[in-house]
């Protein structure tokens, strides 16, 4: 190897020095934004999951609230639908209205009755709007 070969094979390798310093930080930002990503994904499916909860929660506070109202409606003797009303104590984190509708009286096969129809609104009280704000409404009908 003559000496002019060796200094041409020295300075190419000075010039290509710089490379793998351009390649290591890119690789270094790519995998950073790949765990950025990951870390958004996993909170994002954290805060879906806690609302699920919640909503199943509100479920069921509205529906303890439908059967309160069912029951004011048809357990007391000369029991009457009350327009509005939110429930005496609160379900969980919810508070429960349950407003009652009568239709009625209805005379069919010899009987009188009336229907009462029957909604309940069970929200926490998130401010309307923000992430943790829930609310669920359910519906039924009883006769008397």
């Amino acid at each position: 190897m003559s000496c002019r070969s060796f200094s041409n094979s020295f300075a190419l390798q000075r010039r290509q020095r710089g490379v793998s310093i351009i390649t290591a930080i890119f690789l270094l930002l790519l995998f950073a934004a790949l765990a950025a990503y990951m870390v958004s994904m996993t909170n994002t499916a954290d805060v879906t999951s806690a609302q699920d909860v919640q909503g199943e929660r509100a479920y069921h506070a509205a529906q303890a609230g439908l059967e309160w109202g069912a029951y004011q409606v048809l357990v007391p003797a000369g029991a009457s639908c009350a327009a509005s009303t939110v429930l005496p104590a609160p379900v969980g984190d919810f508070t429960v209205t349950v407003t009652c509708a009568a239709s009625g009286p209805f005379a069919e096969a010899g009987d009188t009755f009336s229907v009462y129809r029957l909604t309940s609104l069970a929200r926490n009280a998130a401010a309307v709007g923000s992430a943790a704000y829930v609310e669920r409404e359910v519906y039924g009908s009883v006769s008397r």
